[in-house]
């Protein structure tokens, strides 16, 4: 038996192209986007470099920049990197119009066909690149502490600088909120490949957030670097829930998404080696090298199938299919066409039969981003406040990440079993673990092993929840919106951040763990209770069939 998906697309039954494939475009338009694209890689690429001079000059003072001038070499560099930015956005725009109507076309997916050796490929460069993205907003944490210092602000531990640090974070994580609108609207015009290329130049850029000498200009740049970060994770899982077959799609997405906790523990280790070594500075710096392997592997992440029929660009979405084991048939009528009158945008995700599953997307990405960036981002300073050394603080959180990485396949395995429990179930377990840092408070440092513990699932489970989040969000939602769709989830499991750290800005509420503990809390037992009411079952069903049900339960 055969699992079988409907795309849209701008060709007809018989495969007849349109007026807009890409056969009809001139040959100079297409290789004039093409060296647009690589001079702005370039450009950018060249201009990062230039800012790393002034930080090897700061060698002898530990790498401290606050107060250096600006040199020439790092000026021209911000507006090589403009220049760059501006070229390859201009190079990765797709080449005609984007079409609405649905294709009547079939195509079959080969789910009996054990995983082949192209969908492997895939998973492992798409793990990596998430764990590329998600160590941006995870490095803010390891650098908090290191900022204040050499900047003399604000701090737990130094409540007398005049600009509290929190700011830092709360750009960086304020960018992640919009990138990932802004990525999920651009995952559905520009392209799901297009998008993560643009990401990864993003990336090369905001690297000199590791050199700016003010604090002001971190904060520019990290909310720039926010704005990349946050759009890969929904782009991604988009792409993958077109691409792989059904009776995999759940359990590979999670154990895909899991690897969230992979960049926790990358990003841990090496603030405590090298970070320790040549400063915070170098924690952004990695980015750089990180930012070009990312646009490296885009060599084998292809464009979704949909994407390219919707641009009439049919002979490139049959190779696409044909490399993961589909092939596309006429049918006289697409199951499909029960999109025909469902209207793109962010307001349809507010509509039925949508709205309930918003509203649990919603509850559990602001309960986990809580956890993400107000939980977790102060634990390291709450842990040197009450003794424990910089080194060690970070170990504890390393240790943590790796006692709860196993876990993963369990949260895999069960999600393969039913999405909606799983949901259920992680919402809860997270939710209980943080009620119990609320009644210990700050004596749950008192027993290093009862820390370790508990410490697992609000490091391990959180990322586990982001990864079941973003991974149903990729599945319930048709496909005009479905980057929409993830980039909604995504944005809310920062938003979270946003608000927590807002909190600690304005001093309405003090970074401590329990306190921390408890406002993440509120939210996730009101996301599982949620799911329970309105949450869909997706099990080794079809994208389409999921929406098919739903719309036809609003008609």
């Amino acid at each position: 038996m055969h699992d079988e998906m409907y795309l849209d697309g701008s060709i007809d039954g018989n495969h007849e192209a349109s007026g807009n494939s890409t056969d009809s475009i001139p040959p100079p338009l297409i290789r004039r986007r093409n060296i647009a694209f690589w001079a702005g890689l370039t450009s950018t690429t060249v201009g990062t470099v230039l800012h790393f001079p002034m930080f090897l000059q700061a060698r002898d003072m530990g790498y401290h920049m606050a107060g250096m001038s600006m040199d020439a070499g790092m000026i021209i560099g911000m507006v090589l990197i403009v220049i760059g930015l501006l070229l390859t956005t201009y190079g990765l725009v797709p080449l005609g119009a984007h079409r609405e109507r649905v294709a009547r076309l079939r195509v079959r997916a080969l789910d009996d066909a054990p995983i082949g050796r192209v969908h492997i490929v895939l998973l492992l460069v798409m793990a990596t690149a998430i764990t590329i993205d998600v160590m941006k907003p995870t490095t803010l944490a390891f650098v908090v502490p290191g900022v204040g210092k050499e900047y003399g602000l604000k701090t737990p531990t130094h409540p007398a600088g005049d600009l509290p640090v929190a700011l830092l974070p709360l750009a960086g994580i304020a960018g992640t909120v919009l990138g990932s609108f802004l990525w999920g609207w651009l995952g559905d015009r520009i392209g799901r490949k297009a998008a993560i290329l643009l990401a990864g130049v993003v990336f090369v850029a905001t690297a000199i957030c590791g050199t700016m000498p003010s604090f002001e200009l971190n904060l520019v740049m990290c909310f720039i670097m926010g704005l990349g970060a946050g759009g890969m994770l929904p782009i991604a899982f988009t792409l993958l829930a077109e691409t792989i077959p059904a009776r995999h799609r759940g359990w590979l997405l999670v154990l895909i998404g899991g690897d969230i906790a992979g960049a926790y523990i990358i990003t841990s280790w090496l603030s405590s080696t090298i970070g320790a070594t040549y400063s915070w500075r170098v924690m952004w710096l990695i980015g750089f090298p990180t930012g070009l392997l990312l646009i490296l592997l885009t060599r084998w992440i292809p464009e979704s199938p949909r994407f390219l029929l919707a641009l009439g660009r049919d002979q490139e979405a049959q190779e696409v299919l044909r490399r993961y084991h589909a092939e596309a048939i006429p049918v006289e009528e697409s199951e499909l066409e029960v999109e025909a009158g469902l209207r793109g945008g962010y307001p349809r995700l507010f509509q039925p039969p949508f709205v309930g599953i918003s509203l649990v997307l919603i509850l559990t990405g602001l309960g986990v981003g809580l956890v993400t960036y107000g939980f977790q981002l102060w634990m390291p300073s709450n842990l040197r406040a009450l003794g424990y050394s910089g080194v060690t603080a970070d170990k504890i959180l390393r240790d943590s990440a790796i006692i709860g990485l196993p876990l993963n396949f369990v949260v895999a395995y069960c999600y393969h079993r039913s999405a909606k429990w799983t949901m259920v179930a992680m919402s809860t377990i997270l939710a209980l673990s943080l009620f119990g840092f609320v009644l210990l408070g700050k004596h749950v440092t008192d027993h290093r092993v009862v820390l370790n513990a508990l410490l697992v699932a609000p490091i391990w489970g959180a990322n586990s929840v982001v990864a079941v989040l973003v991974s149903y969000s990729a599945e319930v939602y048709p496909t005009r919106i479905r980057s929409r769709g993830s980039g909604l989830a995504a944005g809310m499991s920062k938003l979270g951040g946003v608000v927590i750290i807002a909190l600690v800005v304005a001093a309405v509420a003090t970074p401590s763990i329990s306190t921390s503990a408890l406002i993440s809390a509120i939210p996730m037992s009101l996301a599982a209770i949620a799911a329970v009411v309105y949450l869909v079952e997706t099990r080794r069903r079809t994208l389409e069939d999921i929406t098919a049900a739903e719309l036809r339960v609003t008609a």
